[in-house]
């Protein structure tokens, strides 16, 4: 499957003030497959190290700090020499090994002629922690699941052809609006992990893709429990079996109380941080003004948490594969959705989405785009009614207002109706 981050790490290696390269990302998003094949498609070789699996490769990095001596080493354990620009070092789960990760600076001062790419499960919240690594060092990249459009590529070339043609204002055809709605509600239950589209694409069998979606949250809680840093094991399970009761509730903020009765800011606020960083959890503050910059009117004490895959969360909430396909109304359609643009629309803008609420309106999102903020309302159905967001509209007048919907591409007086499959090209359509 073809995954867009290859873009992301080609810039990288054509970068002259290039660094090295830290990827980010929650586990088993793919971290390791696009290493390699970035490795086996744009570089003559690459050599491959795996700190998990090769408990003496530790030693290297413990004993040596000077690149050249560390390359010599590496090249040996490879059996092969390593090139500097024709070879790329890969440096797998190198948060076993915090001497490695330390290392990268030496390379950025000494041996930048060396391209090195890192990665690790848990990485996220070990770089949130600036101590235990080389801040300024290294370049860093988020990985996340595939994102609507490369599940569609990988599942049905064809309709993707048609869909990755599609231009600001297009007409889209009926007969074609409806398979992109029907891949749309298969992402819903498939999601983005790439065990789950690999599985499809090779099965077409939806409890194959619902016993992997409950292992891979079984690896996650088992994680959590393995965790034995400052922040309570415990509580970062609650955390994250709560997302769904959280998302469940009119008002979607989270609420301590809701995790465990009694609940406070402070029993909690660390095993929140650890999850977004781990980048199992994705938060969207509230904003006290759409104004611009966002980030100046963050309500820091209001916030949402999303799952990082739509389709996870689908199995977390035990949605029925029926009530998805047989286009029904059921009673978590409405974070679902929410969750899968938030999903599409994260990494498009170079500021994080937020959400607004007052005592007027709620406005599911609001994105920023360059100076101007634009307000986002993402229903599950074809339904239009939509009061506080109208009001919105007609009290701010913003020069683009987004409504997601199962309507087609087109045009209601100031708001501008997208099909929840176009939610990935947002930014190329505005």
């Amino acid at each position: 499957m073809r995954r867009k981050a290859i873009q992301d790490l080609l810039r990288w290696k054509s970068d002259e003030d290039r660094k090295p390269l830290v990827l980010k990302g929650a586990r088993q998003v793919g971290k390791t497959w696009l290493m390699k094949e970035f490795g086996k498609s744009c570089y003559d070789n690459f050599a491959y190290f795996n700190f998990d699996e090769e408990d003496e490769l530790k030693s290297v990095f413990e004993t040596n700090k000077n690149p050249k001596r560390i390359i010599e080493l590496l090249s040996m354990i490879s059996g092969e020499k390593i090139l500097p620009g024709k070879t790329l070092i890969i440096l797998d789960e190198i948060q076993e090994c915090p001497e490695a990760l330390n290392a990268l600076k030496y390379f950025k001062e000494k041996a930048n002629e060396y391209h090195i790419i890192a990665a690790g499960s848990l990485l996220g919240t070990l770089l949130a922690k600036p101590k235990s690594y080389p801040v300024g060092m290294v370049n860093l990249l988020d990985v996340y699941p595939l994102s609507f459009d490369e599940f569609l590529e990988a599942t049905d070339p064809s309709l993707f052809a048609y869909y990755d043609g599609i231009q600001k204002e297009q007409q889209i055809e009926e007969i074609f609006h409806n398979r992109l709605l029907d891949a749309y509600n298969n992402y819903l239950i498939i999601g983005g992990m790439p065990e789950c589209v690999a599985s499809w694409v090779k099965h077409k069998d939806p409890v194959r893709i619902s016993k992997i979606q409950k292992e891979l949250i079984e690896i996650y809680e088992n994680d959590f429990s393995k965790h034995n840093g400052k922040v309570n094991s415990g509580r970062i399970l609650m955390v994250f079996r709560s997302i769904v009761s959280q998302l469940a509730k009119p008002n979607e903020k989270f609420m301590y109380g809701a995790v465990r009765s009694g609940g406070r800011a402070r029993d909690f606020e660390e095993a929140i941080e650890w999850l977004v960083s781990a980048g199992m959890l994705n938060r969207v503050y509230n904003v006290s003004k759409t104004e611009h910059p966002l980030a100046a009117f963050d309500k820091p004490d209001q916030f949402k948490l999303f799952v990082f895959d739509t389709g996870l969360l689908k199995a977390m909430a035990e949605v029925d594969n029926s009530a998805i396909l047989l286009k029904s109304d059921y009673q978590f359609k409405g974070p679902l959705t929410e969750n899968y643009v938030l999903q599409q629309l994260r990494g498009q803008f170079d500021a994080e989405p937020r959400y607004f609420s007052d005592k007027n309106s709620e406005i599911d999102f609001v994105l920023q785009y360059g100076t101007e903020i634009i307000p986002v309302e993402a229903k599950g159905g074809e339904d239009k009614s939509a009061p506080s967001f109208k009001r919105y509209i007609s009290e701010h007048r913003p020069e683009h207002a987004i409504r997601f919907s199962k309507r087609g591409y087109r045009k209601d007086g100031y708001i501008t109706n997208l099909p929840l499959y176009l939610a990935c090209k947002t930014k190329e359509l505005l």
